[in-house]
């Protein structure tokens, strides 16, 4: 919440005044009522000096943000930020992070390299100490400094306007060039002790002889190592110039929430707290009844009204403010289904294709989702112990979305190469593909082809990330449901009518050429793709989070067939074991359900 909204409360105002002080005096040249230390971050501007401000330099304003972080020392937090979207730096600003599928392949490596062990660092005020390449600045209205900060700062004195106009001189939160150059500075203090960032994976660290890697995301380290000695050179390298917090037993990075168990060589991801914390600040009730499908599946049809495209929604539009909302939530969820929920990406995609122009139907699909998100909180998924070796499933689902468009799914795991007649285990996934095609395509088959060029796109960053972390790639398998897409991929039809699809698709080809991926038809009974390619039914959904999620005592990928329940065996005729069975089967029969517009069978 805003700074002067929670000091309005005359129980808080102190709580919260002395946090600001703490705050302040960091950035400036420290605080005596909490005896924090100043870092000549900011220095205060008298009346005669405002007019020595360069003039290409824009004053822009502060702002102030208060939070409670129950897991640190001092949970009441006050953040100053400057306002970024004013100053014109002319600088490069991008800043090179690992992303999640970097950071979930890196897990991977943990558990699937005999020994590896996993910790996290965290640098103290990490963009604090960087010192800037050129002078910004910024002001603060009088009245929101508390009583003991005029005081000792004397600002009553200095103040011009009723504004304290202060100097930036090292890196603050909001600075557009923060982030880059704190980034660089890090660089430079870590390359004279053999610590590179890998070329093509931003983010990714290694050393020139040392076998430890991290991941950098702006100042969390996540770092897999053998030897601990080796984590301790690379926390004493960094602790000469900041400071850092170790967790040694690795149990948070970014938010997520890890348990290791390195007997079993697994890892369990979970993000506990977080969707209560999200229906709490949308003020959701709790759902009467259970909701199990986090969107509405399309009405039914059969024959060749199954090729019709779905109707317009022509509810009434919603409000800014109801606008707002929608956004906030497809915000707030896309994080937590990307990194552990994938089951709500379908429904993410779909309300964010409408988030521009919203309706009362966009609204009930929102409830929904957080319906949903209510009935079933605290997702986890697993990654176990494999050959680290990227296998492909990828899947499309032909008009099924509005305005005539299609949709492309994929779920990318590691595991082993795929042998006919020989079991393979299913990962957890590291990364889930549904995305809606931006071109209207012309056929089932265009937009699996579509379906296919998006996934290897993808598998290819995926790929140049394995190898860089020390795990070489034979030919990726890639499972596609869709016989034609798969001739055209492998060149193995006459190209003729296919010619006036979208010639980017036949990109796939020319890697399959270079054994880049293997591209195989598999039937859609044995495709895990098809869940995210479309929205479903409650039922279905029932069926199939086991697959794509870990669910203690009911997920596949942890129990013997046998001990599933029926339901659940109902739709796997393909697992035996917790194994995937790699090889032709008995037809499975088919379920109908909405939104099946491919020749896909139904999937696990």
């Amino acid at each position: 919440r805003k700074y002067a909204e929670v000091i309005k409360c005359e129980e808080l105002r102190e709580t919260w005044e002395t946090a600001f002080g703490k705050e302040f005096g960091g950035l400036a040249q420290g605080d005596d009522r909490t005896g924090q230390k100043g870092t000549d971050t900011v220095i205060i501007l008298d009346p005669e000096q405002i007019k020595d401000i360069p003039a290409d330099r824009v004053v822009t304003y502060a702002s102030i943000a208060t939070d409670y972080r129950e897991s640190k020392d001092d949970p009441n937090r006050v953040r100053i930020t400057a306002g970024g979207n004013l100053i014109d730096y002319p600088g490069e600003l991008t800043t090179r992070t690992a992303d999640l599928q970097t950071t979930k392949i890196m897990w991977n490596s943990v558990v699937s390299t005999p020994g590896a062990r996993y910790c996290c660092f965290d640098i103290s005020s990490f963009y604090l100490g960087t010192p800037l390449d050129r002078y910004e600045y910024m002001k603060i209205p009088l009245r929101i400094f508390p009583e003991h900060v005029k005081q000792q700062y004397n600002l009553n004195a200095r103040a011009y306007k009723g504004q304290v106009y202060l100097e930036i001189r090292r890196s603050i939160w909001g600075l557009p060039q923060a982030g880059i150059l704190s980034n660089k500075l890090l660089k430079e203090r870590l390359a004279p002790h053999g610590y590179y960032e890998c070329e093509h994976t931003p983010g990714l660290w290694r050393h020139e002889t040392r076998p430890i890697a991290f991941t950098l995301v702006v100042d969390d380290f996540g770092i897999k190592y053998t030897d601990k000695a080796d984590a301790e050179h690379l926390y004493n390298c960094i602790n000469e110039h900041y400071t850092v917090k170790a967790d040694w037993e690795g149990k948070m990075y970014c938010g997520i929430t890890l348990d290791w168990n390195y007997d079993k060589r697994t890892v369990t991801l979970s993000m506990p707290g977080y969707v209560e914390k999200m229906l709490t600040n949308f003020n959701h009730p709790e759902p009467k009844k259970p909701q199990d499908s986090p969107h509405p599946a399309p009405p039914r049809k059969f024959g060749a009204a199954a090729q019709d495209t779905i109707d317009e929604d022509n509810s009434t539009p919603l409000d800014p403010a109801q606008k707002r909302r929608i956004q906030q939530i497809v915000g707030s969820g896309l994080y937590y289904g990307r990194a552990i929920d994938n089951t709500i990406l379908v429904a993410l995609g779909s309300l964010a294709s409408e988030q521009a122009n919203p309706t009362e139907n966009t609204a009930k699909r929102a409830n929904q989702l957080l319906d949903y998100l209510a009935t079933h909180p605290d997702a986890k998924i697993q990654f176990r112990a494999s050959d680290m070796h990227l296998n492909i499933h990828s899947d499309a689902s032909y008009l099924s979305e509005p305005r005539a468009r299609s949709r492309i799914a994929g779920v990318h795991f590691l595991g082993s190469i795929p042998e006919d007649h020989k079991p393979i285990i299913i990962n957890g996934f590291v990364h889930v593909v549904s995305n809606i095609l931006k071109c209207v395509v012309a056929s089932a088959a265009e937009a699996e082809l579509g379906g296919l060029f998006h996934n290897c796109k993808e598998a290819t960053v995926l790929r140049l990330t394995l190898e860089e972390l020390g795990h070489p790639q034979p030919p990726t398998p890639v499972h596609c449901d869709n016989t034609t897409a798969t001739g055209i991929a492998n060149d193995t039809v006459k190209k003729h009518r296919s010619r006036s699809m979208e010639k980017n698709y036949f990109w796939v080809t020319d890697q399959v050429k270079r054994k880049h991926f293997d591209v195989r038809h598999h039937p859609g009974k044995e495709n895990l793709a098809d869940y995210p390619s479309k929205n479903h039914d409650a039922s279905h959904h029932r069926d199939v989070r086991p697959w794509m999620l870990h669910i203690e005592s009911v997920s596949p990928i942890t129990l013997p067939r046998a001990q599933m329940p029926s339901t659940l065996r109902g739709c796997v005729g393909t697992l035996e074991d917790g194994y995937l069975r790699h090889a032709p089967l008995p037809r499975i029969p088919r379920r109908k359900r909405a939104g099946s517009r491919n020749d896909s069978r139904t999937s696990p």
